[in-house]
């Protein structure tokens, strides 16, 4: 449980910095109307395809749940259904953690790369800045969401098996995003 609560405060404090580098890098400046407007449409055009994208592996998901609702960690007619249930709900809390995850990268992805750009034309440094810290939140979701819901499905549950399922449901979401971005 103490394990628990440290991953609690290392994943809120990943928030923080988190919150800070997109703040940091939205502040950035923008050279001129061309490249805020080149900038919007990829961006438009980066949620709509993932709006898609989690549409599609929204079933996905949804048919992993099944499965593991009929399937595991035992067949649901040999054992204990609640388990099976469980497993299934936690399964979906990864899935949307990963998927809150995946958000928050395109989000700051297409902010900073056109802050990126501008910095540019300043100097190296200034662009490299700008590209780390947008990298740099994406990251730190991650570990964010990660460490938070495992900590709280351990927390609630105190089953390793149950958390387990979470990690499955935000590595699965996560593998079939990449592939399909």
């Amino acid at each position: 449980i103490v394990w628990a609560c440290i991953a609690l405060v290392i994943s809120i404090a990943s928030f923080v910095v988190a919150a800070y580098f997109y703040k940091w890098v939205k502040k950035l400046p923008v050279a001129n109307a061309r490249m805020e407007e080149v900038g919007k449409l990829i961006r438009d055009g980066a949620f709509t395809f993932l709006k898609r994208e989690y549409r599609i592996l929204g079933l996905f998901a949804a048919v992993v749940m099944v499965l593991i609702i009929l399937f595991f960690p035992e067949p649901i007619w040999h054992g204990n259904a609640m388990k099976n249930i469980g497993m299934a709900i936690v399964y979906l809390f990864g899935t949307a953690l990963s998927a809150l995850a995946g958000y928050v990268g395109i989000s700051i992805a297409t902010l900073s790369n056109v802050r990126a750009a501008t910095a540019a034309q300043d100097s190296i440094q200034k662009s490299f800045m700008a590209g780390f810290r947008g990298g740099a939140v994406m990251g730190m979701a991650v570990v964010g969401t990660s460490l938070a819901g495992a900590a709280i499905v351990y927390l609630v549950t105190q089953d390793p098996e149950i958390v387990m399922a979470f990690s499955f449901g935000a590595s699965s979401l996560a593998l079939f995003a990449k592939a399909g971005g």
